[in-house]
C-alpha cells in the first residue's frame, strides 16, 4: 500500500489527541505499518499495538517497525479489528478498507492497492461500524478514536462513539 496525505493526516491527528503523556495506541488495519511506526516516532512516550487481518501485511509490518528501530515500543499481531488488544486504550487509529465492493472499477487511483485494504461488502463501512462498536469496550474513559475516512480524518472522544455510530448508520457521501 501506498501512504497517502490523508495516512498524514491522521497521524498528525493522533499525535494531537496523544499529547506528551505516556499513551497506549492501537493501530488497526496496520498496513505496512507505516502509522503506527510514525508514531512511535513522533511520540517517544507511546506504547503501539498494530493489528492486521493479512498474514502478509503482518509480515511486512514487523519488518519496518524492526528497520525502523521501534520494535521495543510497536508490537504487530495478526488480528482482526481490536480482538487481540487488551484495553485500556488511550487512543485507537485506523485506516480500513470502506470503499463498497461493487465500486471496484470506479476507482483507478487504488486499483494498484491489495483488494481487501481498500473494498468491503456492502455499502463499505461495515468495518468501521465494528471498529467503533469494538472500540467502546477498550477505549479508557478519555480515550479517542481516529479514523481515515474518504479522503477526511474523524475523531471522535469515547463519549461521542454514539454520535460517530449514528454517522456511520448513514452512508457516507464520497
Amino acid at each position: 500500500m501506498t501512504p497517502r496525505a490523508t495516512s498524514e493526516g491522521l497521524v498528525d491527528a493522533a499525535i494531537a489527541l496523544a499529547g506528551e503523556r505516556p499513551v497506549r495506541i492501537a493501530d488497526v488495519g496496520t498496513g505496512s505499518g507505516a502509522v503506527a511506526t510514525a508514531l512511535a516516532l513522533a511520540l517517544p512516550n507511546a506504547k503501539v499495538v498494530a493489528t492486521d487481518t493479512c498474514a502478509d501485511a503482518v509480515l511486512l509490518a514487523r519488518a519496518n517497525v524492526a528497520r525502523l528501530g521501534v520494535a521495543d515500543r510497536v508490537d504487530v499481531l495478526h488480528s482482526s479489528l481490536l480482538e487481540s488488544v487488551a484495553g485500556p486504550l488511550d487512543l485507537v487509529v485506523a485506516n480500513l478498507p470502506y470503499l463498497p465492493e461493487d465500486e471496484d472499477g470506479l476507482h483507478p487511483d487504488v486499483a494498484d492497492e491489495p483488494r481487501g485494504a481498500v473494498f468491503a461488502a456492502g455499502d463499505g463501512l461495515g468495518p468501521y461500524r465494528e471498529l467503533v462498536e469494538a472500540s467502546r469496550g477498550r477505549l479508557a474513559e478519555d480515550g479517542a478514536l481516529a479514523i481515515q475516512l474518504r479522503r477526511r480524518i474523524v475523531t471522535a472522544q469515547r463519549d461521542e462513539l454514539d454520535a460517530l455510530a449514528d454517522v456511520l448508520a448513514v452512508r457516507v457521501a464520497a
